[in-house]
């Protein structure tokens, strides 16, 4: 990596942890300090207004039915997250927020709001379009590479056309 490269590469980094810190700290510090970060954005994943099924919530989260019952259960225990049978069809679980866990879904929201509202306030127009161009490119890229490496080897060969290649494979070739 030329100086360049490795100066993006630190300043990813560095944004990219401390984001996850301060966000950490945030939480750990405020009202809702029951709550991990896993927990907080499983509460976003459910939503704000409607009760959404568990399938629906696992799908959005890109985790398990399993992993999100597990993350549930902590939820309901503590009172951020209401289970219910769906009324239609009893076999359907519906999650959605309690009125604390809407405070808390609010609150993180504000969180994150007032984060982009520091970054893009003393940017001009352009420099905005600029930003949401490159963080865009950024997401794409990002995105690839997730699903890449976390795809399932059937959906990957039904896609493809090749068969799967091990994850060793995979990282000797290029990102």
């Amino acid at each position: 990596m030329n100086h360049y490269e490795q100066e993006i590469n630190q300043l990813m980094l560095e944004i990219f942890n401390r984001i996850l810190v301060t966000e950490e700290k945030a939480l750990s510090r405020g009202e809702f300090k029951d709550l991990s970060v896993a927990e907080m954005h499983t509460l976003e994943g459910i939503g704000l207004y409607n009760s959404r099924t568990m399938s629906e919530t696992a799908a959005i989260l890109e985790i398990t039915t399993g992993t999100l019952t597990v993350a549930v259960d902590r939820l309901v225990r503590k009172g951020y997250v209401a289970r219910n049978r769906d009324a239609s069809d009893r076999r359907v679980v519906r999650v959605c927020l309690t009125r604390k866990g809407k405070l808390a879904y609010r609150m993180h929201n504000k969180f994150h709001t007032l984060l982009v509202d520091r970054i893009t306030e003393p940017l001009s127009t352009e420099q905005r379009d600029v930003l949401l161009t490159t963080l865009k490119g950024i997401a794409g890229f990002v995105g690839e590479q997730y699903r890449r490496y976390t795809e399932y080897p059937e959906k990957q060969e039904k896609r493809t056309g090749q068969p799967h290649e091990t994850r060793t494979t995979r990282l000797e070739g290029t990102l």
